[in-house]
């Protein structure tokens, strides 16, 4: 459970109607398979002791005599284990029967946690056996064994922060307002779900996503246990679905299943830190009882859940096509709104060839599209000087033309030389003033022409270059619109390659030959005509940069655990030593480029982050990183 991380298992066991004994078994069989592999909390489906289809054999004194003395011996053989397990359970108390979910830890019965909502419609007849819980907890018996039921108690671990733990049964998941809605407004970051849901052609799906949508709206972790088909088949079937989901993501997912485990990690640090940012979540859990437990081993749990090298370009290939169009669409829309309010006859943008300005004027080709303009009010301009190299200058052109776009080219190497004669700059000193110089007269050329042609200019500086601070002050670091002031560099090359796929042959021929130019600012001479300064070799891979950025700003992660998940990540491709090194350099450069950030232009936010000073980034430029750095070297 180090860094959060919760090793959880949903469980769908061979089952027997009626035959506790034979269930008990099975379910002990579970209990100790999931205990051996580290799991912290263990969800077995709704009456998964008797099954749930027993009709009026629940009105049988041996049938739930019989689940008493299986769940007193879960109880005993749950000594021992570091696990919470959670099973369905028949209880009857003062007269009553309850349909509950009995909570298990270490040889204790912590709770039977009640059904509230008992359903009594269509195939179901649920009220003819079972009570609603009651209003307010009480106290009940198990054999000796004295506990709490009801329906509002949480279980939270002492030893492993934001863990809170509650659990409904089936019926409480779908009603306009869920049992585990009032759960997760008394504090709860791990909702259980004990369930005897039927099967019927597209209740799955709806199923699969009421359970992510809820854990999205929550922004909880879900275990979802559904019977086995084990169930009685004479009018239903039960398809012994599991679903493990954590923020609107499903982590595991199975289906039909029979005595079947399906196990995930979900990550309650992210949990608390995302709710922590959420100010209209109100935490009121006055009417719940609490009941604390404390885990052996704290472990560092091996991580089964995927990490995906590109957090900022996730989902399946679908999802992924679906969101580059939309994003496409969404940098074009603001845009397009921005000409329209400015009245401006014309947008003036820099093409070098490279990778962010050439996305920066597809982005200009879908806004005057949009406004039915003419392509010819795009000005595309091109500066070459001392390290433009022919590959990106004629890949600068061609595209221009291939769009229709007008295009100008503009040496600009008499003006810097002038201007380094003017301050004494020698053109044999390669400093860093010989490169900014270059930023910034490329910057005046296009502000006057923007002057000149009635419009503005449109930035090209990307997400990943605020982050690090890879921008020259007042040369490209400005602009009077950023469209790509929240695309991360690894994220742009995909939506390129996607505009591409679907271009004519001749543009997406040009961008596919841009994608595979090195990025390089070209401010240093070429050596023999080809680049010689890449800027990944400078301020490092921008995946992991790009990786980094995304679990620091979104989630607020700590070094180590960024370092963690980076191991799962790119351990076949980056040594631990390496990824350190960059770990520690991203951090460095973060904190000390915030100035840069604090006044860039204003650009549409069309991503999961935003660095703008005026949206979701606000910090001051003197902070100090001696906290984080002292965390990152240590690793």
């Amino acid at each position: 459970m180090l860094n959060g991380f919760v090793k959880v298992a949903a469980a769908s066991p061979s089952l027997r109607v009626a035959d506790v004994d034979y269930n008990k078994e099975h379910i002990i069989k579970m209990m100790n398979d999931a205990s051996s592999q580290g799991v912290k909390v263990i969800v077995f489906p709704e009456l998964s002791l008797t099954g749930y289809t027993c009709g009026d054999l629940f009105f049988q004194k041996k049938l739930i005599e019989s689940s008493r003395y299986a769940l007193l011996e879960l109880i005993e053989v749950s000594k021992g284990q570091d696990m919470i397990t959670i099973v369905g359970y028949p209880h009857i108390h003062k007269g009553k029967l309850y349909n509950t979910a009995a909570v298990i830890f270490n040889g204790e019965l912590l709770a039977l946690i009640a059904k509230k909502n008992i359903p009594n419609y269509g195939d179901v007849s649920e009220a003819r056996w079972f009570a609603s819980a009651p209003d307010v907890n009480v106290i009940t018996r198990v054999g000796e064994v004295e506990t709490l039921m009801g329906a509002k108690i949480l279980i939270e671990a002492e030893n492993v922060p934001s863990f809170v733990l509650a659990a409904d049964v089936c019926e409480d998941l779908w009603l306009p307002i869920p049992e585990s809605s009032r759960h997760a407004l008394a504090g709860a970051t791990i909702i259980c779900n004990l369930s005897a849901s039927v099967e019927i052609d597209g209740k799955e799906e709806i199923r699969k996503t009421l359970v992510a949508a809820q854990s999205l709206k929550l922004i909880a972790g879900y275990i979802y246990a559904n019977a086995s088909p084990g169930e009685s088949t004479t009018d239903l079937i039960f398809p012994g679905t599991q679903i493990i989901a954590e923020n609107g993501n499903i982590l595991r997912y199975r289906t039909f299943s029979d005595d079947q485990m399906s196990i995930a990690e979900i990550d309650v640090e992210r949990i608390s830190l995302l709710r922590a940012r959420k100010n209209t979540i109100e935490i009121d859990d006055s009417d719940y009882d609490l009941i604390t437990v404390s885990f052996d081993k704290v472990a560092n749990a091996e991580l089964t859940r995927e990490i995906s090298k590109f957090p900022f370009n996730s989902g399946n290939e679908n999802e992924r096509l679906e969101r580059y169009k939309k994003m496409l669409t969404l940098q074009a829309m603001g845009l397009k709104r921005r000409v329209e309010h400015t009245r401006s006859e014309s947008v003036v943008i820099g093409l070098s060839g490279g990778l962010d300005s050439t996305l920066a004027l597809l982005c200009c080709v879908r806004a005057f599209d949009m406004l039915s303009r003419s392509r010819k009010d795009i000005i595309a301009i091109s500066m070459p000087c001392f390290g433009t190299t022919a590959r990106t200058k004629s890949n600068a052109e061609r595209l221009a033309n291939a769009l229709g776009v007008t295009f100008m080219e503009i040496d600009i190497s008499d003006s810097v030389k002038s201007h380094f004669k003017d301050i004494g700059q020698s053109l044999d000193d390669f400093s860093v003033t010989y490169e900014n110089g270059q930023a910034r007269e490329r910057t005046q050329v296009l502000m006057d022409i923007a002057n000149m042609k009635k419009g503005f200019v449109v930035g090209t500086g990307d997400l990943s270059e605020l982050a690090l601070g890879w921008a020259t002050f007042n040369g490209d670091h400005m602009s009077m619109y950023g469209v790509n002031s929240s695309i991360p560099k690894t994220l742009m090359r995909f939506l390129v390659g996607y505009y591409g796929s679907i271009s004519e042959p001749e543009v997406d021929s040009i961008l596919k030959d841009i994608l595979s130019t090195p990025v390089s600012p070209e401010l240093l001479p070429a050596k023999d005509g080809v680049i010689s300064q890449i800027t990944e070799d400078i301020v490092g891979p921008y995946e992991l940069h790009d990786f980094f950025l995304y679990y620091m700003v979104r989630y607020g992660f700590s070094p180590r655990k960024i370092y963690r998940l980076a191991l799962l990540a790119f351990g076949d491709e980056y040594s631990p030593e390496i990824i350190k090194k960059w770990l520690v350099i991203f951090i460095r450069r973060f904190f000390s480029q915030q100035f840069k950030r604090n006044c860039v232009p204003d650009g549409p936010k069309v991503g999961a982050v935003s660095l703008s000073a005026r949206g979701d980034w606000k910090m001051p430029s003197d902070a100090y990183s001696s906290i984080w750095i002292a965390e990152a070297e240590n690793l």
